[in-house]
């Protein structure tokens, strides 16, 4: 079924992700192909919802002429915008206290205004969601998975994935020699705090020493105990890559250096407890510093704990990502074109496909226990602290 399209809007969820021109680029010119006029909503929803913020305007025209200019290794035209979920905006109310307001109607009466037919919006899990649920009020969408830890369900690869991945190899690489130069063991906490995607093809690459995931539950004793065998006079180093959201064997948990900050346990009851995701606020480098602390107690050799956290983030996007950026802006197009509605772009290699979006929600793409990249791991000699 082929639809009659005018007007396309496209816009960008929270966080940074390298090469967002790319995945415009992509949408644009495959629009302007049909001869749809093509808009781009400046940080994420926030132009419509906002446009008071913008002196020019909260819509971006993508005329042929702009779109050929564009940067395609670019960060973004649109702008990288903080959390903008329409259904929980934070205002100041009358009495000038704080609020959240559902204006999921307001931003679909401003898309209506804007006489757009459609919007694509490349967004990560959580912003999966908030489309969802604009969707079934109405909204005529088209997703793009876009996650550097590589974990949005029903797709192979997220864009910016790749292009996290190439970096935090290389920072690997580095902290190996940095290792080795130091006679320490690196401990490196990596971006995956639901899986261990990034954790694992990055540690395979650098050729780690133990790589501790979210998927594999760690037993300290025996990471421990395979870096003393293979820490000797003539190689007196080591590296450790550690996932932010790493888990331990039951009743064992690295113990922090100090008391939990008092703040922090202020916040919440379960801001100290094991799980993760209880916590209201969980530093940067925490798996890091623990691990490291605990592996330097076992075995008596000096360790380091080293952050990359959101520095994976930032820099140029891969060739392989812009590419991927291209053919998922110019697929959700195809999409909007074919008549799909309330579907994510995923790329299931071969081939380009389009799947509902209640079928990419309230899942994690997590490693699996036959995964390929586990049994290169095992068979590299590769300390995964317990099996799945």
């Amino acid at each position: 079924m082929k639809t009659n399209m005018k007007r396309i809007a496209i816009n960008v969820g929270s966080g940074f992700v390298p090469g967002m021109n790319a995945v415009v680029m992509g949408a644009a010119l495959a629009a302007g192909r049909l001869g749809w006029e093509m808009v781009g909503i400046r940080d994420g929803f926030g132009g419509l919802l906002h446009p008071e913020r913008y002196p020019d305007g909260g819509l971006v025209p993508l005329s042929p002429q702009l779109v050929e200019n564009l940067d395609p290794a670019g960060g973004g035209i649109l702008g990288q915008s903080a959390v903008v979920d329409p259904f929980h905006v934070r205002r100041v109310n009358d009495d000038h206290m704080a609020e959240e307001v559902d204006m999921s109607d307001d931003l679909l009466q401003a898309l209506k205004a804007a006489k757009t037919d459609a919007v694509i919006t490349a967004t990560s899990g959580r912003g999966l969601s908030i489309l969802y649920k604009l969707h079934l009020k109405g909204l005529n969408t088209v997703c793009i998975p876009r996650s550097v830890e590589n974990d949005i369900a029903a797709t192979m690869v997220s864009f910016g994935a790749n292009s996290a991945l190439s970096f935090t190899i290389e920072m690997l690489d580095r902290a190996r020699q940095a290792a080795q130069s130091a006679r320490k063991i690196a401990v490196v906490e990596v971006l995956g705090r639901q899986t261990g995607w990034l954790a694992l093809q990055a540690g395979i690459a650098a050729c780690a020493d133990a790589i501790l995931i979210p998927e594999i539950p760690c037993d300290l004793r025996k990471v421990a105990a395979r870096l003393k065998e293979k820490i000797t006079p003539s190689r007196p180093y080591a590296l450790v890559v550690v996932a932010e959201g790493a888990k331990w064997v039951t009743q064992q948990k690295p113990a922090d250096k100090a008391d939990p900050n008092p703040l922090k346990a202020s916040l919440s009851p379960l801001a100290t407890g094991d799980d993760h995701s209880a916590h209201v606020i969980e530093p940067s480098g925490h798996a890091a510093q623990s691990v490291a602390l605990a592996l330097q107690q076992l075995i008596a050799e000096e360790t380091y704990p080293l952050v990359l956290g959101i520095w994976a983030r930032g820099g140029t996007p891969t060739a392989l990502d812009r590419q991927l950026g291209l053919g998922y802006g110019a697929g959700a197009v195809r999409a909007l074109n074919a008549g799909e509605n309330g579907v994510m772009v995923a790329f299931q290699p071969p081939d380009i496909r389009f799947v509902p979006l209640e079928d990419a929600i309230n899942h994690v793409r997590t490693v699996p226990a036959e995964s390929e990249f586990l049994k290169i791991a095992k068979s590299l000699g590769i300390c995964l602290g317990g099996e799945l």
